[in-house]
């Protein structure tokens, strides 16, 4: 089983929380928005415990995937854990009720492969946002710990990708769905995550940041006037090598839909 691989590399290759000198935070360089943009990553990051469910009930009969999501759950939870510790060191709690409030399981995709599509333009998007926000943070713990998480991130996309390769190599049918979820996700001028989509509007996160306050931060503060179109054009590629297609445009996906519908 291909999961089998994805494990004993993690365990070879992991980093571990447990090494990780949170002593070590530096205090003095500890500003505002990095402690916003913590307690973003950790409501984003507690979602994975609905994602797990989700694809439990969702891949009841897929037991590689369901491996590997038992694996790659375990690593989003180490995430969680890790910014929750770093805001604990510099003296900010985590208030759990917001967290609680993520854990109802996502109701399944319009297909398997619209899931995995889903969870790809999760990881590409989380990638790219810690890696970028760890070139602006100053303080060396949480820069540090940005980077774990996005190369984790990166990794994960990958077996995203090569389960929805593999799923649609079987389902040719479920490839129209593919390109709905991309076109939703990046026909329009804003940064999408599936928690972002699904859970934003939940009550007990109105006094709360959220994963969209990142987002929000990421835009002001650190990106620059092509990083949108830079990542919503590295997750088109992505999708157009999924499916065959050139998929480098909003217009050139609204055609590959109605081709495949058509």
């Amino acid at each position: 089983m291909h999961t089998y691989e994805v494990f004993t590399h993690y365990e070879r290759n992991h980093w571990k929380l447990s090494d990780v000198d949170f002593s070590a935070v530096r205090g003095d360089l500890v500003k505002p928005e990095y402690v916003a943009i913590a307690k973003s990553a950790v409501m984003g990051e507690s979602n994975v415990i609905a994602a797990v469910h989700g694809f439990m009930n969702e891949f009841v009969d897929d037991y590689d995937f369901s491996a590997f999501a038992v694996v790659w759950g375990y690593q989003e939870v180490q995430h969680h854990y890790m910014f929750k510790a770093w805001l604990e060191a510099i003296g900010e709690g985590v208030d759990d009720a917001p967290v609680e409030a993520m854990r109802a399981p996502y109701d399944p995709g319009t297909t398997p492969s619209a899931t995995l599509a889903t969870n790809i333009i999760s990881e590409l998007t989380v990638n790219h946002i810690y890696r970028r926000v760890a070139t602006a943070v100053e303080e060396p713990v949480l820069k540090d710990l940005l980077l774990k998480a996005s190369r984790d991130e990166a990794g994960h996309a990958r077996e995203f990708i090569h389960f929805c390769r593999e799923r649609l190599a079987k389902h040719g049918e479920e490839v129209a769905s593919v390109l709905e979820t991309l076109y939703v996700y990046t026909s329009d001028k804003r940064i999408k995550h599936p928690v972002s989509v699904f859970k934003s509007n939940l009550t007990e996160l109105a006094d709360h940041e959220t994963i969209d306050t990142a987002f929000e931060l990421f835009l002001a503060e650190v990106a620059d006037s092509e990083e949108l179109e830079e990542l919503q054009g590295k997750i088109r590629r992505v999708f157009g090598q999924l499916v065959d297609r050139d998929l480098s445009s909003n217009g050139k996906v609204r055609r590959a839909l109605a081709d495949v519908l058509g």
